[in-house]
């Protein structure tokens, strides 16, 4: 498990960005020896050279210290490189370390732009403000020597031959972020700087169990399928991938053994959304029903090829909105479930509440022989298999966040006990609760972990976080998901649009007519076009400044009572045409063409 690739295929470590007037180059500084990379700033294009140019009183560049090659993106006037300026190691993986990305930089090749017409410089600019919010992306990770897109199960079934490819060949490219951006870079052949980069969450600790000493690491593996924000990536796609699809895996070491259990969690895979329109709660809207049982029927086609067995753990409502959403889905299910794949619903809020998470032992003791029964993988001290993991168990909410990771981590939990009692580590009667700084160490791991996961897709931590860190809830905890929920409120009508717009350029779910014959094309202006909730609120406010301020001086006059009838008028008035018309007020994608 911790042999290395072919040498001649290893990723360069540490790199050197010489930027000059009319390319950048890319120089190994690793000591491994490794031709440069060329990067022109006119185009775009890339190739291989020998060495760094010279530089001259003409020619004197800018250098920078950087860790990894990114990606390229072409925009409409350009292309723009994006690489790792900073990054923090956060643990290892089968003995190598894992890095998190601290900072993110695009470097533009746009010489074109002089060129280019006021109105394409306009559309460049637009995009280019895209790539800003793109450099903010939280939770990516990469490694430079091991494969962190595979599961330990994955990783060890790998064939001798696959383990010599380059890292980027050998990845789940469902886990890999800059899976777009480095097509240009695989082109060119330029294996020694293709950096697969995952996004999720990786965290890690040890604890003294008896005599021994036990490592435990916990990583997510966001997939890009059906990637972005919250209330703009809901449901499924009609190919089933679904939004906020995480592969987590809780790995453990102990006495020479590793032991791996994986669990995945995805929004309901049906063809549904819920449009922001200014309420708390908008409306849930499935759309072509009819095609539901063949959607999820390819979903989980997927997860049983991918990891066997499937539980389909649901926690949603029965009532209201969810339990709609809940009654297609169960629908749907009966088209798919049999020996191989259960559905199971578990009303969250109506069994646990909002306190009494512990009634989940209910849902434990309704799964307990999938969980046993589809076990787990396991490697001796000797490297060879011992258990493997037979199925997978897949949990969704609505959001697949709150209810979806405290019921996770009592899964993990579980799990974790019953692997220390097959090594001997724990006797029948012990649990974690057994050793205070194991069981605080565990719960702080799951809760970082459902924080990471929650802020990618929501823009905040997770709700319900305090059971998961205290294992029950706290005052503070209770206030803190208030804040929390408003900030998701404000991030959702207006901010979230523009997010989602840099994650599809990123991931390729755009397409940008590059021919310099071809203008972008331009929205008629229109009240659509102009809406704007600050002005709106502005006009309100100001309408109810002149009614407030005509009371004050009724007394002096009919006409001053007229005026504050006319102007509370108006700002009812407007307040009204706001809530009849809220998602035309909030910030949406503007992105529409779709490439997939």
């Amino acid at each position: 498990m911790t042999e290395k690739g072919d040498p001649s295929q290893k990723l360069y470590t540490r790199m050197r960005l010489w930027e000059f007037p009319d390319e950048y180059v890319v120089e190994p500084t690793d000591g491994s020896c490794g031709s440069c990379m060329e990067i022109s700033r006119k185009d775009g294009s890339v190739k291989l050279i020998d060495e760094v140019p010279d530089c001259s009183s003409v020619r004197v560049p800018k250098i920078q210290k950087i860790f990894g090659v990114i990606g390229i993106l072409k925009l409409l006037a350009g292309s723009y490189v994006l690489v790792i300026t900073d990054r923090e190691c956060v643990g290892t993986y089968f003995g190598h370390p894992i890095f998190k990305v601290s900072s993110l930089k695009f470097f533009p090749c746009d010489h074109s732009l002089v060129n280019s017409t006021a109105e394409e410089k306009k559309t460049e600019a637009q995009f280019k403000a895209l790539l800003n919010v793109a450099e903010t992306t939280p939770g990516l990770y990469f490694s430079y020597d091991v494969n962190i897109t595979l599961s330990a199960q994955r990783l060890y079934d790998l064939g001798d031959e696959t383990k010599m490819l380059p890292l980027w060949r050998q990845a789940d490219p469902r886990f890999v972020w800059n899976n777009y951006i480095m097509e240009q870079l695989i082109d060119s052949k330029l294996d020694p700087f293709l950096l697969p980069v995952v996004q999720g969450s990786f965290h890690n600790f040890q604890a003294a169990v008896g005599k021994d000493i036990l490592d435990v690491t916990l990583i997510a593996r966001r997939c890009n399928r059906r990637a972005g924000t919250r209330m703009w990536r809901r449901g499924a796609d009609s190919d089933g991938f679904v939004a906020n699809f995480v592969e987590s895996e809780q790995m453990i070491q102990l006495k020479s053994y590793t032991a791996s259990f994986v669990q995945v969690r995805g929004s309901i895979p049906l063809l549904w959304n819920q449009i922001v329109d200014l309420t708390y709660k908008p409306k849930f809207e499935i759309m072509r029903i009819m095609e539901s049982p063949r959607i999820v029927e390819r979903h989980y086609l997927d997860l049983r090829k991918k990891y066997g067995n499937v539980l389909s753990i649901d926690l949603v409502n029965k009532h209201g909105g969810e339990g709609r959403l809940h009654q297609k889905f169960a629908n749907a299910m009966q088209h798919v479930a049999g020996d191989d794949v259960r559905y199971l619903h578990f009303d969250f809020h109506h069994i646990c509440g909002h306190v009494h998470f512990e009634r989940l032992s209910i849902l434990y003791d309704r799964i307990e022989d999938f969980f046993i029964k589809n076990r787990y993988f396991l490697i001796s001290e000797k490297g060879e298999k011992v258990e493997l993991q037979h199925g997978i168990l897949r949990t969704n909410c609505i959001d697949c966040l709150d209810r979806t990771n405290v019921t996770q981590s009592m899964l993990g939990r579980k799990m974790l006990e019953f692997q220390l009692r097959r090594l001997g580590a724990f006797d029948a009667g012990e649990s974690i609760s057994s050793y205070p700084n194991l069981d605080e160490s565990f719960k702080l791991l799951w809760a970082n972990h459902g924080d990471d996961i929650s802020i990618q897709y929501s823009g905040t931590p997770a709700l319900k976080g305090d059971f998961v860190r205290f294992g029950h809830r706290t005052a503070q905890g209770v206030l803190a998901d208030g804040c929390n929920a408003l900030t998701r409120y404000y991030l959702n009508n207006f901010v979230d649009g523009t997010n989602q717009d840099a994650v599809d350029l990123l991931q390729g779910n755009y397409i940008l007519s590059v021919s310099r014959d071809v203008k972008p094309s331009s929205q008629k202006e229109s009240t659509e076009t102009k809406a704007s909730f600050p002005l709106a609120l502005g006009l309100i406010l100001t309408g109810l400044f002149f009614a407030m301020l005509s009371l004050r001086n009724v007394g002096h006059g009919l006409r001053n009572l007229i005026y504050a009838i006319v102007w509370a008028s108006i700002s009812l008035g407007i307040a009204a045409y706001v809530r009849a018309n809220g998602q035309m007020f909030c910030n949406r994608p503007s992105l529409h063409q779709s490439r997939r």
